[in-house]
């Protein structure tokens, strides 16, 4: 392509277009004007639970792998006079602004053959306004999805062996309506030979020539369709999960980069099932007609780990059953999507639920929502035998030190962090984490949640748990699957006809309070506490994932890439307090290049203070040296007993129900 297509001149760019594409800009042109600036900013519809005039169509190409681009049509019954569509901007499962509709490209709305035009929201740019002619029923619309082509970009959801196709960032609805109320008929162009999982139901399949297959959906309403993702790949599995015959059945769905990460053990398969029985006996119900499970083993396709009513987005590194001793710590991955069904996706925060996706979001109860769906996934981790309790404890460990070292808590509460998804922060993260607080909802509320199991365990003679507050919470009104909301109130409720006590009190105090102090009370009465070790437990040994950094955090307070770039620095730590932070590079410990285990060396040569470390750091272009005389140690979190308590964690909380 000429260069000159690119010119920042506008009588060259225009003259590069045909004459016929020139005519029809013009005519677009002078309906824009048409509609004006003011009209930009024209207020949008109020959702209103009322039916749309009639099912949208939608039919997403899904067979461009080398570009990653995704084809989008759409049909929808209109009237005339003004139409307003949205970008779905607040995301179920993000909890927040997370809509990418700077991704969506080429639209184009038509009305038979004639183009119609249409003009961004001035105020929300996720708002698009078009006036619809007089004696017009139905438009058609067509854009592209741009899908990230690099991590760097985003996440990865094409390759040339899978993909994952998420409908809420692909389409656009009109304004006015409840999701709902709108029905949609969805389909699918994938290659062929492609198998796809979804917890849509296929309608019918046919071949488009030698490359090509349609895939039809059984029409479903908007929710429904957002809620309900598609993974597709050339080499999968299917893994029935419920004996066969089950009326709501479970289903492992596998994908891989290679044929050979699908082959799991009779024992690894196991596991999985044990996981589904185990959620039976923890919530006494299914709220789903069917369950699939999506996982991606790749090492091309980006990680997920997202919650829907009726499956689950999950995305693994290579080696999930290859190297199952090296990757205990992604099993806990599906027990907590899964738990998503009951807590989050059937009972719902009142304050979180939403009649469609363009309504902001609050999220006040993300301490129970994605809190204690933190500790259920934990908990029938190992009660499935997904991951074992040494393997837990050593996780807990990690949990109970990155909490207690946790600055952040001297300004900001941890309620205060639910705020965190509403805020929409970039996706280089923090660059004084500790200091900042980040999404601490998930594990340290699961810290809460154990020091309620471990109280109620103890108060009531180990006859009553947090067991019976997930079957009187979450087990009710078995089969149904629209949203039950829930308040504080509601919690605290149940929380009592389990086990009484000032339940508002006991939350409200370790929700709203700041201190340095972590909520360790479950590990002590459970008959544990953190206690710290010269070397890594075997669990962290074990991570060899693709953001394993070099962990010196509770010594030095400082997390490394293996190049010794430097990835954290915990806030009023030694390394703080030495001026490093994320903008270095540990060129050189003590003179030579650095190296984790030379690093490693120097922290423990200098125990008696005769050998402060000397580190070179790199800042672009500018070096510098500093000396950090820390005398502590190398220390890693490890849990001991507490001797002489009873110990409620192995054989209580983590112990599988008969």
């Amino acid at each position: 392509m000429s260069r000159r297509l690119f010119s920042s001149t506008p009588a060259l760019r225009w003259a590069s277009f045909s004459g016929r594409t020139r005519a029809a800009t013009a005519a677009v042109l002078l309906a824009l004007a048409s509609i004006g600036p003011a009209q930009a900013q024209h207020p949008i519809p109020q959702p209103e639970d009322k039916p749309y005039l009639g099912p949208i169509r939608i039919q997403v190409d899904a067979t461009d792998l080398d570009r990653h681009i995704f084809q989008v049509r759409q049909q929808l019954p209109v009237k005339p006079g003004r139409l307003t569509l949205l970008f779905p901007r607040y995301l179920p499962g993000a909890h927040g602004p997370y809509g990418t509709v700077d991704r969506l490209a080429g639209l184009k709305i038509h009305a038979g053959t004639q183009e119609l035009a249409w003009l961004r929201d001035t105020v929300d740019p996720f708002a698009f306004h078009v006036e619809v002619p007089a004696g017009v029923n139905e438009l058609n619309l067509a854009f592209q999805f741009l899908s990230p082509v690099q991590r760097e970009g985003g996440r990865v959801v094409m390759t040339p062996e899978m993909l994952n196709l998420q409908w809420i960032s692909m389409l656009l609805y009109p304004a006015g309506h409840h999701a709902s109320a709108l029905q949609m008929q969805a389909e699918v162009t994938l290659p062929a030979g492609w198998t796809q999982a979804s917890a849509l139901r296929v309608e019918s399949q046919s071949a488009e020539g030698p490359k090509r297959q349609r895939l039809r959906f059984k029409p479903v309403s908007l929710d429904t369709l957002a809620d309900s993702p598609l993974f597709a790949g050339a080499h999968t599995r299917r893994i029935e999960l419920d004996p066969p015959g089950h009326p709501r059945p479970v289903v492992l769905n596998l994908m891989a980069d290679d044929p050979a990460e699908l082959q799991a053990s009779e024992a690894q398969i196991q596991a999985h099932k044990n996981l589904v029985v185990q959620s039976d006996r923890l919530f006494a119900s299914r709220h789903f007609k069917h369950y699939d499970f999506l996982l991606a083993i790749s090492g091309r396709m980006s990680g997920i780990g997202l919650e829907h009513h009726e499956s689950s987005e999950n995305g693994v590194g290579l080696g999930y059953f290859k190297d199952w001793g090296k990757r205990a710590g992604s099993r806990s991955l599906l027990p907590h999507e899964y738990t998503h069904s009951w807590n989050g996706k059937f009972r719902r925060p009142a304050d979180l639920w939403t009649p469609q996706y363009n309504v902001p979001m609050q999220d006040s109860l993300l301490w129970l929502y994605e809190g204690q769906t933190d500790y259920w996934g934990r908990v029938l981790a190992v009660r499935s035998g997904l991951v074992s309790p040494e393997q837990a404890r050593d996780a807990w460990a990690e949990i109970a030190a990155t909490y207690s070292h946790r600055a952040g808590r001297l300004w900001r509460n941890l309620q205060d962090t639910t705020n965190e998804a509403a805020m929409a922060k970039s996706r280089s993260g923090n660059d004084w984490g500790n200091w900042q607080r980040g999404a601490d909802y998930y594990a340290e509320s699961g810290l809460i949640w154990l020091d309620a199991d471990t109280w109620i365990r103890e108060q009531s003679g180990g006859a009553r748990s947090l067991d019976d507050f997930a079957r009187l919470f979450f087990g009710v009104e078995d089969g149904r699957i629209a949203p039950l909301t829930y308040t504080f109130e509601d919690i605290v409720a149940t929380l009592n006809r389990v086990q009484p006590r000032d339940w508002a009190a006991f939350l409200r105090q370790r929700l709203d309070h700041k201190g340095p102090e972590a909520p360790l009370d479950g590990l002590a009465r459970a008959g544990w506490r953190l206690s710290w070790a010269e070397t890594p437990s075997e669990f962290a040994r074990a991570d060899d994932s693709e953001w394993k950094n070099d962990d010196f955090a509770y010594s030095l307070g400082l997390n490394l890439k293996r190049d010794g770039k430097v990835e954290a620095v915990l806030w009023g730590s030694p390394a703080f307090e030495a001026g490093l932070s994320r903008a270095v590079t540990v060129v050189a410990v003590n003179n030579q290049a650095y190296k984790s285990e030379r690093l490693a060396a120097a922290i423990s040569a200098n125990k008696g203070g005769a050998a402060p470390l000397e580190l070179l750091l790199r800042e672009g272009d500018r070096f510098r040296q500093v000396k950090i005389d820390y005398r502590g140690g190398l220390r890693y979190p490890r849990l001991s007993r507490v001797e002489g308590s009873p110990e409620r964690l192995d054989s209580g909380v983590l112990a599988a129900r008969p």
